[in-house]
């Protein structure tokens, strides 16, 4: 029977081998999820998942985390860059379908990634440093929160943004409760309501983005900002000016929402009935008193807020129906519970803006 011992003891160190590699081997493939290089005395963050859109995921947020609180106290590094790989996006958004996916079965993704993520967002809305975001292509939820918290955001004539989230039963985190209410007048309520989407220079006009340059012209700024020696925030900016005075594309051409805007006010009565028939009646309650109570908040005090919403939409049923309607079975027919605004009750919205006590979000 020493020889049935040996056979089990060899084909169990199999075994653990091959889980050895396995691991490695994923942890090869998150290593080239996100390149951190340094480039000169920048640091160059490239997100690189181009046949996901550059979603982020996990692995993503524990690497770049790390890598931007070392360079924020290293003296060689003057200026953090991020960017997408593909050529399609800067990032889509995050990996919603594996945080479904764990939270139908109570892993700890489903904390685990909503905290990770708003603490990298509050890092970067934080930076000592210059932060240069060039969301060249699909910029949209996880990836609005990658960028629009830093210095510095600069969109071409293929930069797409939105927050579609009331269309999967979630909210417009990643701190859209802090950006979305400081844009001009009620656009931000508009934008986190309905998921519209802005195009190239709106994303600017708007003031989503800080600048405006031609797709074409990204390359070259990037080297122009790395050969920066030593640069201030004002340095930076006068490179950024340059950059989109060249860019003449559609210059005078008017904000898409601007003649809306002023509007805004007096279709919201009608917002829900006119155009958000198919979003989740509870992510429009527990939006629309997101963005109400983000006005006066600092960007700290919303991600808390924020945590808490995320954890309640995990608990719920809207979230994960609408991830099997929009992502998975595709088929644009979620079934929300409630149906409709007016089974939301006032309470179940304010329960979800409770306190999680010792598990709530620490900054």
């Amino acid at each position: 029977n020493f020889h049935t011992f040996l056979v089990i003891h060899y084909r169990l160190r199999s075994l653990c081998r091959l889980q050895i590699l396995q691991g490695q081997m994923m942890s090869s493939q998150a290593g080239t999820e996100v390149l951190l290089e340094k480039v000169g005395n920048a640091g160059v963050i490239t997100l690189n998942r181009p046949k996901a859109l550059n979603a982020l995921n996990v692995n993503m947020i524990r690497l770049m985390y790390p890598q931007l609180k070392k360079w924020e106290t290293d003296k060689e590094t003057d200026i953090v860059i991020i960017k997408g790989a593909g050529g399609k996006a800067f990032c889509a958004g995050g990996d919603i379908r594996a945080v479904t996916e764990a939270g139908m079965v109570g892993d700890p993704l489903a904390k685990d990634f909503f905290r990770e993520e708003y603490i990298l967002n509050n890092t970067i809305g934080t930076y000592q440093k210059p932060y240069v975001a060039l969301i060249d292509g699909i910029t949209m939820g996880g990836g609005v929160g990658l960028s629009v918290h830093g210095r510095f955001r600069v969109a071409t004539e293929k930069t797409l943004f939105a927050m579609p989230e009331t269309a999967i039963g979630l909210f417009p985190d990643v701190g859209g409760g802090y950006f979305l209410p400081r844009l001009q007048g009620q656009l931000g309520l508009f934008l986190a309501l309905t998921g519209f989407r802005l195009k190239g220079r709106d994303v600017q006009k708007a003031g989503v983005a800080s600048h405006f340059v031609e797709s074409q012209k990204i390359a070259a700024l990037e080297k122009e900002l790395v050969d920066l020696k030593a640069p201030s925030i004002e340095d930076i900016a006068r490179v950024l000016d340059s950059y989109q005075k060249k860019s003449s594309l559609d210059a005078e051409k008017p904000f898409v929402l601007e003649k809306h805007i002023d509007v805004i006010d007096n279709i919201l009565y009608n917002i829900f009935v006119l155009t958000l028939a198919k979003m989740s009646p509870m992510s429009l309650k527990i939006t629309f008193k997101q963005i109400q109570a983000g006005r006066t908040m600092t960007l700290q005090e919303v991600l808390v807020m924020e945590y808490r919403l995320s954890q309640a939409c995990m608990k719920g049923s809207d979230f994960y129906e609408g991830v099997r309607a929009v992502l998975v079975d595709k088929d644009q027919s979620p079934k929300w519970n409630p149906s409709t605004l007016e089974e939301v009750s006032d309470k179940s919205v304010e329960d979800c803006f409770l306190s999680l006590e010792e598990h709530d979000l620490k900054l």
